[in-house]
């Protein structure tokens, strides 16, 4: 999934509500209608990847599952 970076810079960050200000391992996620974007909330210069919104719900429905 190809974005440009000034629209990366434009979407909505979130952290989870499970992160505590220790730092830590930690993700944020920016959703839009087609795809969850991903990066991590320590290096946000980094850069981020995307993956279908289909695909980010499947993997939520495995990582509530232990």
């Amino acid at each position: 999934m190809n974005i440009k970076h000034s629209e990366v810079l434009q979407l909505q960050w979130f952290k989870s509500s499970y992160s505590g200000g220790e730092g830590g391992d930690c993700i944020e996620i920016a959703p839009t209608l087609a795809a969850i974007h991903i990066r991590d909330s320590k290096d946000t210069g980094r850069g981020s990847f995307a993956v279908p919104s289909a695909a980010w719900t499947a993997f939520l429905g495995l990582a509530r599952q232990g």
